[in-house]
């Protein structure tokens, strides 16, 4: 009767670990999510209505040498439904943060980058 019992408390463990594992791991994405939604920059953005053809003006001066005219890909990839891909608040972070080299860290105005996620979203 004992091996029964035995087994049970190992097994036990390593679910309890799991799903301290897991509540971790949601915190942490949950803090994620709340501190850039809190982020005064993203909130200006996102309340700002962007203009698309002052986008395609801004994607054309700074993003078109490594992401084509067109923004069909070259040294970037294509943007072409990117906001598949991302969400607006990810474009943000990824235009904004230089973490994802060689794209370097822009930093437009909260209107710029309105109109430029507006230009993206015509992509």
């Amino acid at each position: 009767m004992d091996t029964p019992i035995r087994e049970e408390r190992p097994a036990r463990k390593i679910i309890l670990a799991g799903l301290a594992v897991l509540l971790v791991v949601l915190l942490v994405v949950f803090g994620v999510y709340q501190m850039r939604h809190s982020d005064p920059y993203i909130q200006s953005v996102l309340s700002s209505q962007g203009d698309s053809d002052r986008g395609q003006v801004i994607f054309q001066q700074n993003c078109s040498v490594c992401h084509g005219l067109n923004a069909d890909g070259r040294v970037g990839p294509s943007l072409h439904h990117v906001g598949s891909r991302k969400t607006r608040i990810g474009l943000i972070h990824q235009v904004t943060s230089g973490q994802t080299p060689p794209m370097p860290q822009f930093q437009p105005s909260p209107q710029e980058m309105a109109d430029l996620l507006k230009y993206l979203e015509t992509l």
